[in-house]
């Protein structure tokens, strides 16, 4: 996604919750934040676009499109700038706290004099919002969670904020250097990340240090030198750039890389066998001779052991499985022959039915399932006469593409007792069917399992969606008996998705690595809402690396026949 593209959204995003601290028109206020979600999500670069061209955008009309065009040109929303001004920059601080909202911030500001978050959470200890209407304790233990949420994020960004700087970087730089790459936490696909790592191999490392440092992004020099240089860039982000010799790349690869932990353990290793390891190499011990740095692969093999492929280096049992040969063969993004979880425009996704299938025969998937909401989740307005008609538009569409198979699907919602919509001969129409909690996200955890249960042995039901409903430093996850999810799932032959979103990742590598071992299969999805989600795959990916998940795991890798014979659950 474009850098531009990111910054408009964020402007389009902040409009609609200033318009929400001013009471402003709700209609209004919905259509700047879909807006938002078309633009993040919409694939080229909206900095190149003419005026005409901004409102091909889907969601972007006139109106939005003026507002875009002030972007283009000044770099801001001038609307924005002018809200700005009129609510106290206090108010605005404390919206950004999950759970609290835009009114709920102004009275606390208005009435208490609240003016940060610090002050609003000593208020909350001291008993003083209670005499607030519509402050209670159930309303006060979530402002806390809340805060709570952002403090454990802090200066952490999601990933793709920073898989896109890294890329971005990389490309400038690689014509400098004989190597380059990103290492670090991004590469082993950490879900939030501190700082990024750049490595890159040159002989000469000063035309690269000059060109990282006059990157149109660099916004402050923190450090420089010839082996290393630390800038802080304009998305808030530090990036640490280390040149090494061409001859030290894969030591170095793998050094930088880490985790911690897991170079503690390979230097451990080192030792034990006579071996000095750091980034310029694998020496011997005695005479510092150099044995191997060239490659990554040849450092572990001198180490005896196989490569051990980056999400797995946490030191969570990878070396033990190293070295008794159980590694696990990952799944791939190559490895995907399906996505099982998407949306339109007929609800809140902001492309159309056509454009979606465009994007996902571009993917070069074999099938495509088009899951958009169902009715309980009342602000789509979904209809059974919308969704009906939405199949025969596939039917007809899936002409236009034979060689991707088309399959007609809904994300249901799993109500706080664990139905969803819709009676079973409405169901039994769909191809498959996604289920999701998107409410009552505070339910104890026995009856957050009870509910999910009831899901999974719905015949119906064949994914459950996001099973945590986590909104990464925003939403806290439910609360549940996991494993009682999970053996409730493999009994019944539910997968459990690996929601692609970076604010989501869900279910987590933790989660999934448990799930496994119980027996339970998964889908990896792109959730897409928009032509430029389906490029956060690779994070859905990465994530069920990090789970230690195989081809074979993934019920999305399967060839078709396979994947409905998975559909076809059994009667409990």
């Amino acid at each position: 996604m474009a850098r531009a593209n990111d910054e408009a959204a964020a402007l389009v995003q902040e409009l609609a919750d200033l318009l929400s601290i001013t009471g402003g028109d709700a209609f209004k206020i919905r259509a700047y934040e879909k807006a938002a979600r078309a633009i993040a999500g919409y694939p080229d670069d909206i900095s190149a676009l003419s005026p005409n061209d901004l409102k091909k955008i889907p969601s972007i009309g006139g109106a939005i499109a003026k507002k875009l065009e002030d972007y283009n040109q000044t770099g801001t929303i001038r609307q924005v700038e002018e809200l700005r001004t009129q609510i106290p920059a206090g108010v605005r601080r404390l919206t950004t706290i999950p759970t609290l909202g835009p009114k709920k911030a102004l009275a606390v500001y208005e009435e208490l004099g609240i003016s940060s978050i610090d002050e609003l959470a000593a208020a909350i200890r001291e008993g003083r919002l209670r005499g607030l209407k519509g402050f209670g304790a159930k309303t006060e233990d979530n402002i806390l969670r809340g805060i709570e949420l952002m403090e454990s994020t802090g200066e952490r960004v999601l990933i793709d904020a920073a898989a896109d700087l890294a890329d971005e970087i990389v490309a400038a730089l690689s014509p400098l250097a004989e190597r380059c790459a990103f290492a670090g936490s991004l590469r082993r696909m950490r879900e939030t990340i501190g700082d990024v790592d750049v490595l890159a191999a040159s002989r000469d490392p000063r035309p690269i240090m000059e060109a990282f440092k006059a990157l149109p992004y660099v916004s402050e020099v923190i450090g420089g030198g010839d082996k290393k240089t630390s800038v802080r860039t304009t998305r808030g982000l530090q990036v640490d750039l280390r040149v090494v010799p061409p001859e030290s790349w894969g030591a170095a690869l793998q050094y930088f890389t880490g985790s911690q932990a897991h170079n503690v353990r390979t230097r451990e290793i080192a030792v034990r066998a006579g071996l000095k390891l750091s980034e310029y190499g694998l020496f011997d011990a005695g005479t510092n001779d150099l044995i191997v740095s060239e490659t990554e692969e040849q450092v572990y093999d001198r180490l005896g052991l196989p490569w051990i492929a980056p999400p797995l280096r946490e030191d969570q049992g990878e070396i033990e499985a190293a070295l008794d040969g159980s590694l696990p063969a990952l799944v791939t993004v190559d490895d995907l022959k399906g996505d099982l979880h998407s949306h339109t425009d007929l609800t809140d996704g902001t492309a159309s039915l056509e454009e979606m299938v465009r994007a996902a025969s571009a993917r070069g998937l074999s099938y495509y399932a088009i899951t958009d909401h169902a009715p309980n989740l009342f602000m789509q307005r979904m209809t059974d006469e919308k969704m009906l008609a939405q199949r025969e538009r596939i039917r007809a569409l899936q002409a236009e593409y034979p060689g991707l198979t088309l399959l007609h699907g809904a994300e249901l919602n799993i109500d706080p007792d664990g139905e969803v919509d819709w009676d079973v001969g409405f169901l039994s129409g769909f191809d498959i069917c996604v289920a999701s909690v998107h409410s009552h996200f505070t339910q104890t955890p026995e009856e957050m399992t009870r509910r999910f249960v009831r899901a999974c042995e719905n015949p119906h039901v064949h994914v459950i969606g996001h099973p945590m409903a986590r909104l990464i430093g925003r939403r806290s996850p439910v609360d549940a008996d996991w494993d009682e999810v999970f053996r409730c799932a493999a009994r019944t032959g539910t997968a459990m998705e690996i929601d692609s979103f970076p604010d989501r990742l869900d279910l987590p590598s933790d989660l999934i690595r448990r799930a496994r071992r119980l027996g339970v299969k998964f889908a990896i999805d792109t959730d897409a809402h928009a032509v430029g989600h389906h490029r956060n795959i690779r994070y859905g990916v990465g994530t069920a690396q990090r789970g230690w998940l195989t081809p074979d795991d993934v019920i999305n890798t399967w060839p078709l026949d396979r994947l409905r014979a998975f559909l076809a659950k059994p009667t409990p």
